[in-house]
């Protein structure tokens, strides 16, 4: 039988690394081609990596909780015959590749963790790698480290939370480490600026409340405020397409197209899926789309292509009751949008009576390296605007 080394693909668009959920198959067991062999997460979504061929699982490279970069082994499978899926998901080094080159190749992953580690590129070159054509791999390095450091004691921090006292440590989980690391990238290489507005919705909650039991029978979901918000963002950004735009080193790049990112929250933490092309849809497409990927996210449903391709994001807070909030920026958008929570208030008119009115805070929050604060003063005026006059379900 052939020996295949199985790499962590791709899993979609800016994901660099992932972190091994739980394995499907343990060592010796009998895989079939596409049968799934482990989970993975990351800042985005989890993800099943299917097995490329048929055969027995002969080693297991990356335990649970393990990070790795896309690339980088995950395990080897000795083939029934020479069948493969295709050498895009095997990802064979070239035949061409000498002993001597793959011995000192050292992969990202590698290198982060050896520099974490203080130690040098001189002494990982002396660590006896065991990988194929002797190159170093992450359990030669881990186990180095060990013997570097000694006999553990008591004082390591285990895997499983520890409580002692009136403390409790609990290590983070793969997608909370990765949206950690995502989130410190985003706030400190893009300069963050904030602006809030105050939305009058009093004149479509009553649409909603008016329209909602003939919606619901005629399309199946749920009409609710959300659907608006997000028709009122697609149309102020036709106006103001710099919102809509990533940065590339000194290149702004518009995007004439909005796929909006929509933070829902899950057991895990929050992920964002996408709804994709939302200049081209009304309320009741806006409405499915809302309802079909909650219910994936919720589920761990989600597929890679469900959360890629973001343009902005919206993350509505105010379904917990908050007010006002200022969110960060998901990388590499250049801008998000934050809702609040509807409240009630006392305002007068033009003839001095006093009326109680609906309203909500729309926070905008937007990289300054790319947009000035009038212009995102004039993208909220006109999602007010929007929000506030757009008074039809279509």
């Amino acid at each position: 039988m052939q020996e295949i080394k199985i790499n962590l693909p791709k899993l979609g668009e800016s994901i660099l690394s992932a972190t091994v959920v739980q394995w499907f198959k343990k060592v010796g067991d009998h895989v079939q081609l596409d049968e799934p062999l482990l989970e993975v997460s990351t800042d985005k979504v989890n993800s099943e990596i299917p097995s490329p061929v048929a055969g027995v699982l002969k080693e297991i490279l990356a335990g649970p909780d393990e990070e790795l970069q896309v690339g980088e082994p995950l395990a080897i499978i000795a083939a029934a015959g020479s069948h493969t899926a295709g050498p895009a998901s095997i990802s064979h080094p070239a035949t061409t590749t000498s002993t001597s080159e793959m011995k000192d190749f050292f992969s990202p992953g590698l290198l982060r963790l050896a520099k974490e580690k203080g130690i040098s590129l001189d002494e990982l070159e002396r660590i006896a790698g065991t990988g194929e054509g002797g190159r170093l791999t992450k359990k030669d390095l881990e186990s180095h480290i060990e013997k570097r450091q000694g006999p553990k004691t008591c004082s390591a921090m285990p895997r499983a939370p520890l409580v002692s006292g009136d403390v409790e440590r609990v290590k983070m989980t793969g997608m909370r480490k990765a949206i950690a690391d995502n989130m410190v990238r985003s706030f400190y290489e893009a300069p963050h600026a904030s602006l809030i507005t105050e939305v009058d919705v009093t004149d479509v909650l009553k649409l909603i409340q008016h329209k909602k039991e003939e919606f619901l029978a005629r399309h199946h979901v749920k009409l609710t405020i959300t659907s608006f918000v997000i028709r009122a963002i697609a149309k102020a950004l036709h106006e103001f397409p710099f919102i809509n735009s990533s940065l590339e080193e000194d290149t702004i790049v518009l995007k004439r197209f909005v796929n909006l990112g929509v933070a829902v929250s899950v057991e895990q933490g929050l992920m964002v899926p996408v709804i994709k092309n939302c200049q081209n849809m009304g309320i009741s497409s806006i409405a499915k789309a809302i309802s079909d990927l909650s219910t994936k996210a919720r589920n761990s449903k989600l597929t890679p292509d469900d959360i890629s391709g973001g343009t902005i994001s919206m993350t509505n807070f105010g379904m917990s009751g908050v007010l006002i909030g200022v969110p960060i920026i998901r990388y590499p958008e250049v801008a998000i949008v934050g809702v609040g929570a509807i409240h009630k208030k006392v305002v007068p008119l033009e003839n001095d009576v006093l009326v109680v009115r609906s309203f909500m805070h729309i926070s905008l929050t937007f990289d300054h390296r790319v947009l000035d604060g009038m212009y995102g003063c004039g993208f909220l005026g006109s999602l007010k605007k929007h929000l506030e006059a757009d008074l039809t379900c279509e």
